[in-house]
């Protein structure tokens, strides 16, 4: 060898070598696909709750094969499904993305605005307005839009959920398609003109075959319930269950129910919707080819199914555990196929939840411990009626809704009034209700720094353009809800304590009790592909993940 060849190979030697040590080698091989799986309401105790119950290659196998963060929480209010999903795929938090809740009083429009409905675009595969969705509302960008960019729009994004929420948000402004389920009397997977022109041959073929129609059958618990001794008793009277059915109780016979329950919809109340669910995402895998060429491609599926059995039987029911003891099942079948179509490690993927869920508070109080039920509509009626009176002017506030008090600045212009007093009037008075534990103005929140507390979820939940004046918190386990089934909302640790697992290419082995937020999950992913942050990203790397 030449003295300048031995040079050369010395100098590329120690080059190559310092590039590992910075971790900055451009030959350093990507997972082919990122799938993110949000199951909505889940709670975290669920994973060790069911545990026992559980097979050896869904959630167990993402456990001991992957890395859990056991200490994962909301660090914002509202916990719910909206804000949950962007929280997730944006790094950031309402007060930046913008989705502060399911619905909310729009201000400029003056009337309740849905978080994904836009009147500009068209359905395509249905008819009905249920198809008129857009990503329009969320501010910032999702960490699938940045591999989109990343990639040069190489990068595909699959996006898959029965709620429509939970697919157009989770997919960003840049996905290559996000569908839904639309049930009623049609019974198939939708999409929008925001996406697409019409529905690809595949996605029309699955929904004219017989697989939906397939799951009007018997629910029925999958083991013998006598082993489900990790939930409440089978009848009780803190769940719904469905119309025309006396009790709630196994089994349920969808064939029957399905004309008294909205047809369709009835498959998404319960376990076989999840399973749809894993049908449809099985065939997008396939059909579009996901993971199959050099650009690192985004699948996003949520389970919304886990969300509607909840709020209808309670955390405590036995359909609860027979659902996730089903789900478990479906991740499996989930994982397998991704095993034996990408590779088994050749992709990466975490799953989480959207936002926990509280026990039935009838439940609660009949165990002798502190809930109840917040009368809402009385103590909004009494509020308008104080500040009617304390100020001898009517529509001074202009609506109460999701725990925030929106006031009527023209009014208070015209009248020469100071909205900070008025603030500190409706906090006094809120304060001074039965069940309001804590009430924060505008004022306060725009000018405190708030690190801690409810005070500091508080403020990560506010946006300064579409949230109202007044925000109050109730006390723990006290819901504005119906009588039976479970609800979530509030900063809580039972709707803020949710599972983070990570398993698959580039995962560390391993777990930790260390308090982690919602907010990480996407600049984690971020740095494992290194590629750029969502833009408004307020999240860290979480790095003991990462291999």
């Amino acid at each position: 060898m030449s003295y300048k060849l031995f040079i050369l190979f010395v100098a590329t030697f120690m080059i190559t070598n310092a590039q590992q040590k910075t971790g900055i080698s451009h030959k350093k091989a990507k997972p082919k696909l990122i799938v993110g799986i949000v199951v909505d309401q889940m709670r975290y105790d669920y994973l060790t709750r069911f545990y026992n119950q559980y097979g050896e290659g869904g959630f167990k196998k993402l456990i001991k094969k992957g890395f859990s963060f056991n200490n994962h929480h909301f660090n914002y209010v509202p916990t719910t499904t909206a804000p949950g999903h962007a929280s997730i795929y944006t790094g950031t938090t309402p007060r930046f993305h913008g989705i502060i809740g399911n619905s909310w009083y729009d201000k400029v429009q003056k009337q309740k605005v849905y978080c994904v409905a836009d009147i500009d675009i068209s359905p395509i595969g249905t008819g009905s307005s249920d198809g008129k969705m857009s990503p329009s509302k969320l501010k910032v960008t999702t960490i699938a839009d940045q591999n989109r960019l990343h990639t040069q729009m190489k990068g595909k994004s699959i996006s898959i959920a029965i709620k429509e929420r939970g697919a157009v948000l989770s997919g960003g402004h840049t996905a290559n398609a996000a569908y839904w389920f639309r049930g009623k009397n049609q019974g198939s997977w939708i999409s929008s003109s925001y996406y697409m022109n019409k529905l690809p041959k595949w996605v029309i073929k699955f929904n004219e075959s017989n697989i939906i129609d397939s799951y009007y059958e018997k629910w029925n618990t999958l083991q013998d319930i006598n082993s489900y001794l990790e939930s409440g008793s089978d009848n009780t009277a803190f769940e719904r269950g469905f119309k025309s059915k006396d009790e709630a109780t196994f089994p349920y016979d969808l064939s029957i129910l399905k004309e008294f329950n909205g047809l369709y919809d009835i498959i998404r109340q319960t376990p076989f919707g999840n399973s749809l669910t894993v049908d449809f995402a099985l065939e997008a895998i396939k059909k579009e080819k996901l993971g199959k060429d050099i650009f690192t491609d985004f699948l996003m599926i949520s389970f919304s199914s886990t969300d509607y059995i909840g709020h209808n039987f309670g955390v405590n029911s036995k359909e609860i555990e027979d659902t996730y003891i089903r789900l478990d099942k479906d991740l499996e079948r989930l994982i397998n196929h991704l095993d034996s179509f990408i590779g088994k490690k050749e992709y990466t993927l975490f799953l989480t939840s959207d936002h926990g869920a509280n026990h039935v508070s009838d439940f609660l109080t009949s165990n002798k411990i502190p809930a109840g039920y917040f009368k809402e509509a009385t103590v909004h009626l009494g509020l308008k009626h104080h500040i009617k009176t304390f100020y001898s002017k009517d529509s001074i506030i202009e609506n109460i809704s999701n725990n925030q008090v929106f006031l009527n600045h023209t009014i208070i212009k015209n009248n020469s009034l100071n909205p900070e007093k008025i603030e500190k009037e409706i906090a006094n008075y809120l304060l001074n209700t039965k069940g309001i534990l804590e009430v924060y103005t505008r004022s306060q929140l725009e000018r405190s720094n708030f690190q801690s507390g409810m005070g500091s979820k508080i403020k990560n939940g506010f946006h300064p353009e579409r949230s109202g004046d007044v925000c109050y918190v109730l006390n723990p386990s006290l819901v504005a809800y119906s009588k039976t089934g479970s609800t979530h909302g509030s900063g809580y640790s039972y709707d803020t304590h949710v599972p983070l697992l990570f398993y698959g290419k580039g995962i560390k082995l391993g777990k930790t009790y260390k308090k982690t937020a919602v907010s990480d999950i996407a600049p984690t992913i971020a740095t494992l592909l290194g590629i750029g942050f969502p833009s408004g990203t307020t999240g860290t790397t979480l790095k003991q993940v990462i291999d």
